[in-house]
């Protein structure tokens, strides 16, 4: 699996052949996005700076769109999304928590989560995560709150992304030491043995 990240909220992540994006960036937005053919788009609050599917779309590739609360089965990956409260640029959203399997690893994505409480159902859907993505602005759980339920979550990776200043603010909660920063992370289910609470910083 490799993932990149591509600003904000926005991430792509490659199995094989089979490419997905988290919270792609639209062209109505005042940030900047990235071209590229996506298999299937995870949307996880109804803002342009996070629905960007349609952008998503190169050559063959039209994504499928995910973006919201249910079971997913498409190109061989199975995902299920929660909703809880949401919040992003000054507004409150209906936000969508993301669990899904790719390449034998389980992913869990956060989105734009503003509630400390997950459903019962949710914590089932997340009882092993290998990688957590957590994304930081001035609307979300503070970086001392999402710190907390991260670790509660014993995940073996965590990735902050958002706001710079408030993912600097994170790593002071997780201890201070200076983690991995990266361009791209190539990882496999194998890397991941013996980790819980490993932070990498993805460069934009």
């Amino acid at each position: 699996m490799i993932i990149t990240y591509h600003s904000n909220l926005f991430l792509k992540f490659q199995a094989g052949e089979t490419i997905i994006a988290f919270n792609p960036i639209s062209k109505d937005s005042k940030l900047k996005g990235a071209k590229f053919g996506a298999d299937v788009s995870f949307v996880s609050a109804n803002h342009e700076d996070l629905n960007g599917s349609d952008a998503l779309s190169f050559g063959d590739r039209v994504p499928f769109v995910v973006g919201g609360p249910g079971e997913y089965e498409v190109n061989g990956l199975f995902a299920k999304g929660f909703s809880s409260g949401g919040g992003y640029d000054g507004e409150e959203f209906l936000n969508t928590i993301y669990s899904l399997s790719m390449d034998n690893l389980q992913v869990v994505n956060l989105g734009i989560l503003k509630d400390e409480k997950f459903s019962d159902e949710a914590l089932e859907a997340i009882e092993e995560v290998d990688i957590l993505i957590i994304g930081l602005t001035p609307d979300t759980l503070s970086p001392e709150s999402v710190y907390k339920l991260a670790v509660s979550l014993e995940p073996k990776l965590i990735l902050p992304i958002g706001d710079e200043a408030l993912v600097k603010q994170f790593l002071k909660e997780a201890g201070g030491e200076k983690p991995e920063t990266l361009e791209k992370l190539t990882l496999k289910k194998k890397d991941l043995e013996g980790k819980q609470n490993s932070i990498v910083i993805l460069k934009a």
